[in-house]
């Protein structure tokens, strides 16, 4: 496209999603620089694509939207052998005779069914789906944290959540988010879901991020954590993965499922 030809809306949104999934980011006032338009032009188009949810405002402009952010039933379709294998390898992390709190979520049920049978540990989760399937699980013992349920990810949050996980003391937290991007950080859907992660964080001497492979490059509206306060990111992604790189370069641990 060069600069100074006129351009159809859709070409331009067009033009902005191959960017998105070509460098992983846009700033809107280089490319409106780069393609002879005006910035206001970009950010219109830019507010246009976030409320179709295929992108991800930010100060400046704008990152990839996650694919994560659907509800329980979407999700279980999104990224299943990745999903899996992060999950095996997430469950290697529960040590015997541990206690660990596991988040909710597809990828966290994933872990809960990989656990070893043999695996003598503590389980505490505010997901009653994870706790379920964690029932018949031999020698897991398993606490639930009650709260409001919040039906689209199938999660207890809210005060008397966050009041429950105060009480916890947990040597691992398995840590589930919608995005990983070293700009934004560790991101989420819904305001009251990041607390109640950061509640749980702060209970856990370390916590370890699922990231399976739709969520690495990719950022949602609320940040739950910064990528400094986590232990590390367990992901299936290649190294070689541009996101990666900039994680390992900022020195984030990446554990390769």
């Amino acid at each position: 496209m060069q600069k100074g030809v006129p351009v159809l809306t859709a070409q331009r949104r067009d033009l902005l999603l191959d960017r998105l999934r070509r460098d992983g980011r846009i700033v809107a006032k280089d490319l409106a620089a780069e393609l002879g338009l005006s910035e206001d032009t970009v950010r219109r188009d830019l507010r246009d694509l976030a409320a179709a949810g295929l992108c991800q405002r930010v100060y400046g402009g704008a990152l990839p939207a996650s694919p994560a952010v659907g509800d329980l039933a979407t999700r279980r379709d999104v990224a299943v052998d990745s999903k899996q294998r992060v999950a095996a390898a997430a469950a290697r992390l529960v040590a015997p005779g541990s206690t660990v709190v596991l988040d909710g979520g597809t990828t966290a049920l994933a872990v809960a069914r990989a656990l070893a049978p043999g695996l003598d540990a503590t389980v505490v989760t505010h997901s009653p789906a994870v706790a379920a399937s964690l029932v018949e699980h031999p020698r897991v013992e398993v606490v639930l944290l009650g709260g409001r349920i919040f039906k689209h990810s199938g999660v207890a949050c809210g005060a008397a959540a966050v009041e429950a996980a105060e009480r916890v003391s947990a040597d691992v937290f398995l840590l589930g988010v919608t995005g990983v991007h070293p700009v934004a950080g560790l991101t989420t859907g819904d305001a009251d879901e990041a607390a109640m992660k950061r509640a749980l964080a702060r209970r856990a001497a370390d916590t370890y991020v699922l990231a399976s492979a739709e969520k690495i490059g990719a950022a949602s509206p609320f940040a739950v954590l910064p990528l400094a306060d986590v232990a590390g990111v367990v992901t299936d992604v290649p190294a070689d993965h541009p996101t990666l790189v900039d994680l390992a370069a900022a020195g984030v641990p990446l554990l390769h499922a």
